[in-house]
């Protein structure tokens, strides 16, 4: 049986069977190179990622914690994260992009231990990773940006659900964030954890950081999103219903057409008879004249 590696960077520990050595020691340069993450103070915690190289042992190393569609899951109180490796399906996403997500996981809970809510958790680890794929999302579901918008603390409870709803919370999350961080485009959310780690208080750390409370701050990101996206979304959805419209009714069409065909080449076959029989009857007629 194959025995595990370890790959060892700065402050970072990759732990990794030999199918996947290639991989953790891009992961490896990938952590190590970009080491920083918005409005915290650099971490300095040792972090470990181990690197399942299947199926069955990341549900194994993880203890079920992972929900069946997810790529990873992190640890924050123990500074680790578990990955699955090189044998990941296609919707498990870009490694890198999924590390830098689990790190920023990590590097959260260093700076501010348990303060943060799920939403903000799940919100921030998107925002750091560059998850723009989040904003695709919210542009193309109507049903998602037309529809109520939850609460912040009613994300939460989206993340244990299936993919698709599990997607949109997380998709919401990040809005949320961005939206947070664009209220001060010189300090982003920099003083907004200063104040939250100082005085434990969400709340208090949004009214100092951004004068605003934290209901006004969230009619804020719900009307925002509803106005951003919303049009997108249902641009997108009369597309894609006239796409469906129109593929239903070409075939009518073509039929249509083929028969309207059909008849005119009749006509014009009738039309031909007809003059070949006023030719023939002339002919006769003339025939008969006296000479």
């Amino acid at each position: 049986m194959d025995t595990a590696g370890r790959y060892d960077r700065g402050r970072f520990t990759v732990v990794a069977y030999p199918r996947d050595a290639a991989l953790a020691r891009s992961l490896l340069a990938a952590a190590a190179a970009r080491d920083s993450f918005p409005g915290l103070p650099r971490p300095r915690a040792r972090a470990v990622i181990a690197l399942a190289p299947d199926r069955a042992r990341f549900r194994a190393l993880t203890g079920g914690a992972a929900p069946e569609w997810g790529a990873a899951v992190a640890f924050p109180a123990a500074q680790r994260i578990v990955m699955q490796g090189q044998r990941a399906g296609s919707d498990a996403g870009d490694p890198a992009e999924v590390l830098r997500h689990e790190l920023a996981h990590l590097a959260l809970h260093e700076a501010l231990g348990g303060l943060p809510p799920r939403w903000f958790d799940e919100g921030y680890a998107s925002y750091a990773a560059g998850e723009w794929g989040r904003d695709e999302l919210l542009a193309t579901n109507v049903a998602l940006v037309l529809g109520p918008i939850p609460s912040l603390a009613g994300l939460d409870s989206g993340f244990y659900r299936g993919a698709s709803t599990a997607e949109a919370s997380y998709a919401l999350a990040y809005r949320a964030v961005a939206e947070l961080a664009a209220l001060d485009r010189e300090r982003g959310l920099t003083l907004f954890f200063e104040h939250w780690r100082e005085g434990g208080s969400l709340e208090q750390a949004v009214r100092l950081a951004y004068g605003l409370t934290l209901p006004g701050f969230e009619q804020r990101w719900q009307t925002r999103t509803r106005r951003r996206y919303g049009a997108l979304a249902a641009a997108t959805d009369v597309t894609v219903a006239s796409a469906i419209f129109v593929g239903m009714l070409f075939p009518l069409w073509l039929m249509r057409r083929r028969r309207d065909r059909r008849r005119l080449a009749d006509l014009r076959a009738a039309d031909v008879e007809a003059e070949r029989r006023a030719r023939e009857s002339m002919l006769e007629a003339l025939l008969r004249q006296p000479e």
